[in-house]
């Protein structure tokens, strides 16, 4: 099915040179198309001269008289007879055009080169899909390659790219163990090092085997077009979604085909889990959508690892908090799932009396937590909850309330998530170096593709609710205040985070949450302005020798120290 790509503003001079460069494009191509007779017919009067050149060299001179003679007989007799001319002009443009023609050699089939390595993978497959009960084996011994393959492709080096064949009827396609075996048998005699991509056709007994290129790392953080309420998590391949988003990559516009992510009222996948090892890319990816979400709403961040990755964000209009200490981030659960509670009972009572909900329960609230399990191990030693059970409210009620939650952890702490987490972040991710079983673990369902030998930061792959497993690629977002970080990147992130608000800027007025009883309660914040509000620390108080944030005291709800490069 053709992709529709999303309409877009062109806002550079690229995009339009890049357009001008494919009009000349399609334009020289018709003209080849329509000149095709007059260039062949050019091509063959260039071979007769040649030819003729030659011919004359190559003639004694005692002869070139007699020759010569002759040839100027000939003339005047095609001159001298009636319509000679113009059926002389006709033959010589008839030989040239037949003297011009390509007469490349188109290839029809494999050489022997490629049938001996088809052959090889066919004696490789007979003890897999032949039994010696079969009266009329479709593998064999000795067999012929052509009778169970049915298409295939080599790449210039003579390596496999694709191949599609036919299996028996009583092969267990349906063992997920029997299918590994097969596969790892392709990675073995086609090549290891590239990523395979099977598709196993059960009704059909085929079973289709392609070389997946890799997947761009050059696509930095910028604004994607998507429509409100849709987040892009990174890029896959073309063949398995139907829509692009246009991106800009070294300077040159070009579409690429987004994951993208729904949240909101009508989302059936309205929270994210992202797993991953460290140096996997999930802090990039949660600093990713936390831009994304800045934008159209507010931003809480709690942030276990304590390495100050979000500093940049602290204090950014649309962001509420960056919270690194254990009492900050209960007093930003507490507040998360305090504020959830008001917004169901803010709209209940309007959807009660008649009325459209309040604009203030309308507007997104993101909670991004990275590395929780921080958080439980520092509250079990000093006896005080842990911030995960906090999420339940947010979890089970967020839908409803315009509350998304995104939680990144690390893969050994998957099992120490709780039960309202894995329940409800029915939107997976998984990034990193990973085995099979823990892809399967984590996404609920194995990749159709084999691991990539190389895996860049960001590498990975994600799942939909039940859709299928996709292979994923996020967009580099690195922390701008980090030394590491490229100059191209650190300009790329810079120009994209929120201004600060004016230090003038009025307080919101404090907001009530009704416990259920026939009463109300003040929120234990103050304010909304008070949550709201944060400091930066100017560059004379960091410490020196430091390029990234420091990390904030821990304190109250909003008292996230930033630090800004």
């Amino acid at each position: 099915m053709a992709r529709r790509p999303l309409p877009r503003i062109l806002t550079s001079g690229s995009a339009q040179i890049a357009r001008s460069r494919e009009l000349a494009r399609t334009a020289a191509d018709s003209a080849t198309d329509v000149l095709h007779p007059l260039i062949t017919v050019s091509r063959g009067l260039r071979m007769l001269a040649a030819a003729a050149r030659q011919k004359w060299a190559g003639t004694p001179k005692d002869r070139r008289g007699p020759a010569l003679f002759l040839v100027a007989a000939c003339v005047l007799v095609v001159a001298l007879i009636p319509y000679g001319p113009l059926l002389g002009l006709i033959a010589l443009m008839g030989v040239a055009g037949w003297k011009g023609r390509d007469t490349t050699p188109v290839p029809t089939g494999p050489d022997d080169t490629e049938i001996k390595r088809l052959q090889s993978l066919y004696e490789a497959l007979v003890p897999y899909f032949a039994v010696p009960e079969d009266p009329n084996p479709l593998y064999s011994h000795g067999g012929v390659w052509g009778t169970a393959f049915d298409d295939h492709a080599f790449d210039t080096g003579g390596r496999l790219t694709r191949l599609q064949l036919r299996y028996p009827p009583y092969f267990p396609d349906s063992d997920p163990d029997v299918r590994a075996r097969i596969e790892q048998l392709f990675q073995a005699k086609c090549g290891r090092g590239r990523e395979y991509l099977f598709a196993w056709e059960e009704e059909a007994n085929e079973l289709t085997v392609t070389v997946l290129p890799a997947l761009s790392t050059a696509i930095a953080a910028q604004r994607f077009i998507s429509a409100p309420g849709e987040t892009v998590l990174g890029f896959t391949d073309d063949c398995v979604v139907r829509r692009t988003v246009p991106v800009v990559v070294n300077g040159e516009s070009r579409d690429e085909p987004p994951v993208l992510w729904r949240t909101g009222p009508r989302s059936t996948e309205p929270h994210l889990l992202v797993m991953g090892p460290p140096g996997s890319g999930a802090t990039s990816l949660l600093r990713s959508l936390a831009l994304q979400a800045a934008q159209h709403g507010e931003v809480l961040i709690v942030e276990g690892g304590g390495t100050g990755e979000f500093g940049c964000l602290a204090g950014r209009t649309g962001v509420l908090a960056v919270e690194c200490g254990l009492a900050g981030a209960l007093a930003g659960l507490e507040w998360a799932a305090s504020e959830t509670e008001r917004r169901l009972i803010a709209a209940n009572r309007a959807g009660q009396s008649g009325h459209p909900a309040p604009e203030d329960t309308k507007r997104p609230l993101w909670i991004l937590l990275d590395r929780p399990s921080v958080f439980g191990h520092l509250a079990a030693a000093e006896g005080r909850p842990d911030p995960r059970e906090l999420l339940q409210v947010p979890l089970r009620h967020g839908r409803s309330a315009h509350v998304t939650v995104v939680v990144a952890d690390q893969l050994d702490a998957l099992d120490t998530l709780g039960e309202a987490v894995l329940t409800h972040t029915r939107a997976r991710v998984i990034l990193g170096a990973a085995t099979p079983a823990q892809i399967e673990a984590v996404l609920g369902a194995p990749p159709r593709t084999t691991p990539p030998a190389e895996i860049p930061p960001g590498r990975g792959y994600a799942r939909l609710g039940t859709g299928p497993v996709l292979r994923l690629q996020v967009p580099a977002t690195p922390d701008p205040y980090d030394d590491g970080t490229s100059e191209a990147h650190r300009r790329a992130v810079l120009g994209l985070l929120p201004e600060r608000p004016p230090a003038d800027a009025a307080p919101v007025e404090d907001r009530t949450v009704d416990t259920g009883s026939g009463g109300d309660r003040t929120a234990e914040d103050k304010s909304v302005g008070e949550r709201r509000a944060t400091r930066s620390v100017p560059d004379q108080e960091r410490e020196p020798g430091h390029g990234r944030a420091g990390v904030p005291a821990p304190g109250p709800v909003g008292a996230a120290v930033p630090a800004e490069g």
